[in-house]
């Protein structure tokens, strides 16, 4: 395992490495690299995170029952196939690391146990993402909220297979700075989606093809994930060739050694914010709908950061990988800023737009009544959602991961979950109860993945 050596060779009397002075042409030279790498992956992913919406704008006009039943589906959907796409995201640190040393035999061999994982996981995601709606009966949802969430995952299931590998195609392009076929998929993706949405959900008479409602609208996604992923296969055939070296033999269970604290933080947040939304439909059609206006507009505006933690992680891998302590240390703190800079924007947005915002996604009275408070809730825990994930990207550049699982199941389960419930149900808050119990959980894993990034960050760094 290579270390990082401090800037003058030395260590620091406390065994830390020095903190190095950081000039403000160095910050802007950070951040433009940075940009170069997050802006189309972020446009890549609000484009990926558009389908969601689309989704919502058109089945949101068949009802709220209809519309609670998607939200539970797509929260399942995305808990469950998250889940192993952290576990795939294993191979960022080592890919990233290995161009940043120059190793091409040892990235591409990464690159290979990535889409190996990535075939081996994806058949038992599939079977939990048909199987899940069996238990909803058991949350108390009612059996028609229950069937349409079931129609929806079934044809929402066979997308997980194109969604994972993704992930694993993804962690080598943007290690080689390779981004802009994420933001040409995702195009595509929305192109398609919002086609055979409009073909499927609705039906169209004269070529023959019925209204299948909600199980279009699973039916078309999972045909745009399939376009998108072509896309972004022949991306691959572009790239040029890396210079040898590094090993050749990267193994699987080494990426499933650090992407399974991934794919356990993304379980353990996306799965929280999926039991709100299966205890919103539990209150009625019209919460359970709300609750699915207001978190597709928060994921919206999350997937941008999302990018900038995507970005961040590669900036911190190629420093690692080339023996940077200072450009380590620089990439994390400039991912930081910027995240707090857009997260800042977007909740000013939510607190003067959310009825605005609310009436694109429905057109029905009822829903955007409920709606609307959510979304200034999301206001207020924007900045604790930018700054936890771009400190989850960062310690991923460091191979470290196993900090912020423990961080996502400390805040979502001891704390989040468990004040949402009391504040729903006990103060009869109801989903806005909910809400503020996810905002409490996401501060606390704010604040403690920026205080391990500061810490981790002045330390030795072992190359994963």
């Amino acid at each position: 395992m290579s270390r990082i050596p401090a800037a003058d060779g030395g260590m620091s009397p406390e065994g830390q490495l020095p903190i190095v002075n950081v000039s403000l042409s160095e910050i802007g030279g950070e951040a433009r690299a940075s940009f170069k790498i997050a802006w189309p992956l972020a446009l890549g992913a609000v484009g990926h995170n558009l389908l969601g919406v689309v989704d919502t704008a058109m089945v949101g006009r068949l009802g709220a029952t209809e519309l609670a039943g998607v939200s539970i589906g797509t929260g399942i959907y995305f808990a469950l196939s998250v889940a192993a796409m952290g576990l795939v995201s294993g191979l960022d640190p080592l890919v990233s690391q290995a161009v940043g040393a120059g190793e091409g035999t040892r990235a591409r061999a990464a690159f290979r146990a990535g889409i190996h994982l990535a075939l081996l996981v994806a058949a038992p995601t599939t079977l939990a993402i048909c199987l899940a709606p069996y238990l909803l009966p058991l949350a108390g949802i009612s059996p028609e909220i229950t069937d349409v969430a079931r129609g929806f995952l079934w044809a929402r299931a066979p997308g997980a297979l194109p969604f994972i590998l993704m992930m694993a195609i993804r962690g080598l392009l943007q290690a080689r700075s390779h981004t802009k076929p994420m933001m040409l998929g995702s195009i595509v993706a929305n192109a398609l989606n919002i086609f055979f949405n409009w073909l499927l959900i609705f039906g169209y008479e004269p070529l023959g093809v019925p209204a299948l409602g909600v199980v279009g609208s699973g039916l078309a996604s999972t045909i745009a994930t399939v376009g998108q992923l072509a896309l972004l296969a022949l991306a691959l055939r572009g790239l040029p060739s890396l210079p040898e070296g590094g090993d050749a033999d990267v193994p699987v269970r080494k990426i499933a050694t650090i992407g399974l604290p991934i794919g356990l933080t993304l379980l353990a947040e996306v799965g929280a914010f999926a039991l709100v939304g299966i205890l919103a439909g539990r209150i009625g059609p019209e919460a359970g709908s709300g609750h699915q206006v207001a978190i597709q507009l928060a994921s919206l505006t999350f997937t941008v950061s999302m990018s900038i933690a995507s970005a961040t992680s590669v900036r911190v891998g190629l420093a690692v990988g080339r023996r940077d302590m200072h450009g380590m240390r620089l990439a994390g703190w400039v991912g930081f800023g910027t995240s707090a800079a857009y997260m800042s924007a977007t909740s000013i947005l939510f607190l003067t737009l959310a009825e605005p915002l609310a009436r694109i996604m429905t057109n029905r009275p009822e829903v955007i009544l409920v709606a609307v408070p959510l979304v200034h809730i999301a206001a207020a825990f924007q900045l604790f959602d930018g700054l936890q994930v771009v400190g989850a990207g960062a310690l991923r550049g460091l191979g470290e991961t196993k900090s912020v699982q423990r961080a996502n199941v400390i805040g979502y389960y001891v704390l989040g979950l468990p004040i949402a419930c009391a504040l729903a149900f006990w103060l009869d808050l109801a989903e806005r109860g909910l809400w503020w119990g996810l905002c409490v959980g996401l501060g606390f894993v704010a604040a403690t993945v920026v205080v391990r990034w500061a810490i981790a960050s002045k330390q030795d760094v072992a190359r994963a």
